[in-house]
């Protein structure tokens, strides 16, 4: 059967059906009924399917208790990210293909991502090294040009805009400054000279005057991706906590206020753990930085097994008034004699068998950080868990990639949510698309993260309310065995689910 959110699906396991259950009918006269819709992805082969429910009663697992009225962070959005690598695969895709890809991404009907993320001129998944301003020494940057996006990257953008219904914002980072602009005068590492602290600030408006010219507005930017650097392997450009946060504080933001001021600001812009914390301390306990800045952006390699739920925690508990948001994170490979043919298999998303670059690369004090693992479990994991501690948005990096997780200038391939065979017109939307989609289709911005009692490592859960009051669940049985859980809403009568091993539900909630 062809799944609602995956028009070229290469079929399914056995269809599995969910139980839920009204486990009080007596307390029927003095609680409402609520309209519930039960999601389902699993191992089995359900794909984002609306299970069927039945009326047999049962006993429950886990108990899940729903506080509307105990509220945390309001969510902005949740998504995947704009690339030249994922537009050129795009590109080779013939124009239903492609039309639908993006349906699915940002309908409505589909995934409805609301939040997504692109590259400020080139970063390790563009086809080639580039930047809007060539010229060595044009301060004025009267040579500035966005000429480079008008082939792969805007055409995506403008595409995905295209899409009756679509509904999202647009955050961007640079990888590197103009490579004249910095003290190694190459795209990898180095760091900006002060002399280009302003000049580099005018960059960034350039860019944003540009885009939004072109109609593709950007909502948020941050300062540069990954300034601890990557081993110069690709482009990136150093800072250190204290210079990121002289430069937002005397160059980027003073020159954001004036010329774009609705565009926000976030710092940081690597991975979670101790240097999230430090550097949240210097940017943000700075009264004159913290002015400009909304938050700290973060990304998730710093572990495959852990949230690092302790590093979220510390910032917001420190600094209660900004954000946090998840900019980036993907199924990074380790390399290229890394056998790819399992990322076209359903089922190893579900097995341990997924490395990263830890794996091998990282100090043998950080190792027991990265063993192998279950690709689907990393991302249900951090969606829940990110929520959980305080995440306002969550970006996926590339929509798209061919199926060595390519093109990739600097052979740094990664996995895809969706994945190309151009050569046959052929997408395979992996499963962990579908993850996403369970927060993306239903959690939508505006919505409220409320409390919620009675799940662990194991039975994970949250909940959030939306602007429209309708409440939704998702949870994730990491277990092999099948779980029955109950849901306690005040106002409404307990509901009972059922729920499979290595699955993932969406319960929505709505008034009859």
């Amino acid at each position: 059967m062809k799944h609602p959110l995956n028009p070229f699906s290469i079929g399914t396991g056995k269809k599995l059906t969910a139980s839920l259950c009204l486990l009080t009918p007596c307390i029927a006269m003095q609680a409402a009924a609520p309209k519930i819709e039960v999601y389902q992805t699993s191992r089995q082969g359900d794909r984002m399917d609306l299970v069927e429910s039945a009326t047999t009663s049962g006993q429950a697992d886990y108990s899940l208790s729903l506080k509307p009225q105990e509220t945390h962070q309001t969510v902005v959005g949740i998504g995947g990210s704009f690339t030249e690598s994922s537009g050129q695969v795009l590109s080779e895709l013939s124009a239903p293909r492609r039309e639908s890809v993006l349906r699915a991404c940002f309908s409505p009907a589909g995934a409805h991502y609301s939040l997504t993320r692109t590259h400020i001129a080139s970063c390790d998944f563009s086809v080639t090294n580039y930047t809007y301003a060539p010229v060595p020494g044009d301060t004025r940057l009267e040579h500035f040009s966005i000429e480079p996006d008008y082939k792969y990257l805007l055409p995506m953008i403008k595409q995905a805009q295209k899409i009756p219904g679509a509904d999202f914002k647009v955050m961007a980072s640079p990888w590197t400054a103009p490579p004249w602009m910095k003290d190694n005068n190459t795209w990898n590492g180095g760091s900006l000279k002060r002399e280009h602290y302003q000049t580099f600030s005018d960059y960034i408006v350039k860019y944003l005057e540009a885009y939004e010219a072109e109609g593709v507005p950007i909502w948020g930017i941050t300062p540069v991706n990954e300034p601890l650097g990557n081993g110069n392997n690709w482009e990136s450009m150093h800072f250190s906590p204290q210079s990121e946060r002289d430069f937002i504080a005397n160059y980027l933001g003073p020159t954001l206020e004036r010329e774009a001021p609705d565009v926000t600001i976030w710092a940081y812009d690597q991975n979670r753990g101790e240097e999230l914390v430090k550097w949240a301390e210097v940017i943000l306990g700075d009264k004159k930085s913290a002015r400009y800045v909304d938050g700290m952006a973060v990304h998730w390699y710093q572990s495959t097994i852990s949230v690092d739920g302790e590093s979220l925690d510390a910032v917001h508990e420190a600094f209660p008034d900004k954000q946090i948001l998840h900019s980036e994170g993907c199924i990074d490979a380790m390399g290229d004699d890394e056998e790819i043919g399992v990322w076209l298999e359903d089922d190893w998303y579900w097995r341990p068998e997924a490395s990263d670059w830890g794996y091998i690369w990282a100090p043998e004090d950080q190792k027991k950080h990265h063993p192998k693992y279950r690709p689907f479990y990393r991302v249900a994991r951090d969606l829940i868990g990110g929520f959980n501690h305080h995440l306002v948005g969550w970006v996926d990096w590339n929509l798209v990639l061919n199926t060595r997780g390519g093109p990739n200038h600097a052979r740094n391939y990664c996995l895809a949510p969706i994945l190309v065979d151009s050569g046959r017109d052929h997408v395979y939307f992996t499963p962990l698309f579908y993850a996403i989609a369970h927060f993306s289709k239903f959690v939508r911005p505006g919505a409220v993260r409320i409390g919620i009692d009675g799940h662990d490592d194991t039975f994970m859960a949250t909940a959030f309310q939306n602007p429209d009051r309708s409440i939704v669940l998702v949870a994730f049985n990491s277990l092999e065995k099948m779980q029955t859980y109950a849901i306690d809403l005040p106002g409404y009568e307990q509901a009972l689910v059922t729920i499979p091993g290595q699955a993932m539900q969406t319960v929505k909630l709505s008034k009859q």
